[in-house]
């Protein structure tokens, strides 16, 4: 019994009877006297006695059912104001409860783990027969873990209906532990949070204007620091906008027919440069053509319909492997029927249509002696360390970047910031910037404008040690919390198991 089932260890166990659907036991107290819950004085008169049943936990996958003699005792201080109490024993039972606290337990990991259907499935399958309702009243009910003192805190949002509600989670930046979670996202309450809770002297967080200005509120001596990945991700959507602007100049490779969305884009940018031409204000633009303010801002500031053109965005194709074959047979016979193409490629593996075939060879993929990158393709190149691309797309980078002249100072601009970033050598990072708005590079100057609007905490997080990445961790976490309770779920319980879940 000792090894089996030590929670028993303060009774008497006095029968075991199996039957067909659980195991019951029946026992007995051991002691002589108990302690009176209200006024803490030891008393031995018993006033009567009482069976009392209890779900226990399972045995072998077996329901087991407690029956527990207990005794009611008279309290021997004439100033208590309870006149009888019944025992309790330590580790076992509690007042009112139906379950020992082992049964609680193992539901409230199940409740906290899988919330209500889902949670009462599984622990009636272990043997601990629930109701969801009761899983749900036994999350509500523990309490919530201590805040203590959290030097680096770490902050992020999470969106309880995307689009419409978003809620706030806060976490210990260095140990990862959850602090707390509020209700929305605003600045007031996360300035609240922090008065009533001082002692933070740093601060993780994005790019959020709001948060940085609760934090502004709320802890003003705190230090603000800027996530990394963020930055980085900026920067990588500069890339790509300053890579597209200038496809014409480094795609070299077959063209292709103008697509329906990038005709109506230069129909648009024609439109909107002719208006702006005759003195027409971007607001009344916006009018007249019927599209946003914001839309007629981003046109006006491309000055050439040129940069509106991408190249065209192919995707490796089950016909690649044999691209070097029909090259070098287009190159021998120019004219040389598809068909014949086909059959050769088919005995050499070939598993696809002709559909397919046609399509390559019209596209023009198989005649140059390289296949141009797609936009994003070239920036995955630049933005990666040049030791971990093959050596073949190192020497296609190369010669792309060499033949744009701004190309060639957008990779350079761009590995000069990768090392700022690794080596945390945010004391470069002003040099960085004025040699960036000394290039022709205007997607690249929009963002730089960004890092010196949060100057600070951009510097800060490219110095110190911590992150936002603890808290986006928690954040995708919270998301598989989410799913399991879609559309049943309150935010207290939500807000529960977050924080209980560790």
């Amino acid at each position: 019994m000792a090894a089996l089932l030590p929670h028993l260890a303060g009774v008497v166990v006095e029968r075991v009877e199996r039957t067909s659907v659980d195991v019951r036991i029946w026992a007995c107290t051991r002691v002589t006297t108990a302690r009176c819950p209200s006024c803490g004085v030891r008393s031995g008169r018993v006033h009567s006695r009482y069976d009392r049943k209890l779900d226990d936990a399972p045995v072998a996958g077996r329901p087991v059912v407690l029956r527990l003699r207990v005794r009611r005792f008279f309290c021997d201080d004439p100033d208590c104001v309870v006149g009888t109490f019944a025992e309790q024993v330590d580790g076992l039972t509690v007042g009112h409860a139906r379950r020992t606290l082992l049964s609680r337990t193992a539901l409230e990991r199940i409740g906290l783990a899988l919330a209500g259907r889902t949670g009462a499935r599984l622990a009636a399958g272990l043997g601990l027969p629930t109701s969801r309702s009761t899983l749900l009243r036994l999350v509500h009910a523990l309490p919530d873990p201590p805040i203590g003192a959290v030097e680096v805190l770490g902050i992020d949002d999470f969106a309880l209906r995307r689009g419409r509600r978003y809620a706030t989670v806060l976490i210990d930046a260095v140990t990862h532990r959850r602090v707390d979670v509020l209700p929305d996202r605003r600045a007031g309450t996360v300035t609240a949070w922090l008065r009533e809770h001082p002692g933070v002297r740093m601060v993780c967080r994005d790019g959020s204007a709001t948060y940085a200005e609760a934090v502004r509120q709320g802890a003003p001596d705190a230090i603000q620091i800027g996530d990394r990945w963020h930055i980085w991700d900026n920067l990588v959507a500069a890339v790509e906008r300053t890579v597209t602007a200038h496809s014409t100049c480094w795609y070299v490779g077959p063209e292709r027919r103008t697509q329906a969305a990038e005709e109506r884009a230069l129909q648009r940018h024609a439109a909107i440069h002719g208006l702006l031409d005759q003195g027409v204000g971007l607001l009344e633009c916006a009018r007249r053509l019927g599209v946003s303010l914001n839309t007629v801002k981003r046109y006006a500031r491309i000055p050439s319909a040129e940069q509106l053109r991408r190249p065209p965005p192919y995707r490796r194709s089950m016909v690649d492997p044999y691209r070097d074959h029909l090259r070098t047979r287009l190159a021998q016979q120019p004219d040389v029927p598809v068909t014949h193409l086909l059959a050769e490629i088919r005995a050499l593996g070939y598993p696809g249509s002709a559909n397919l075939l046609v399509r390559y060879l019209k596209q023009g993929r198989a005649e140059p002696d390289r296949v141009p990158p797609s936009p994003r393709r070239l920036v995955t190149w630049l933005t990666s360390k040049s030791e971990n691309l093959p050596e073949h797309h190192r020497r296609h980078l190369d010669d792309l970047t060499a033949s744009c002249g701004p190309m060639t100072d957008l990779a350079q601009r761009v590995r000069e910031f990768a090392v700022i970033l690794t080596h945390r050598r945010g004391q470069d990072l002003e040099v960085w910037i004025d040699a960036v708005l000394a290039d022709d590079l205007p997607a690249l100057h929009r963002f730089v404008h960004g890092l010196r609007k949060d100057h600070e905490a951009v510097t800060a997080g490219l110095t110190l040690p911590h992150s936002n990445g603890p808290t986006e961790g928690v954040v995708n976490k919270i998301k598989l919390l989410k799913r399991q309770t879609y559309g049943r779920a309150s935010f207290a319980l939500l807000r529960k198991r977050i924080l209980l879940n560790q």
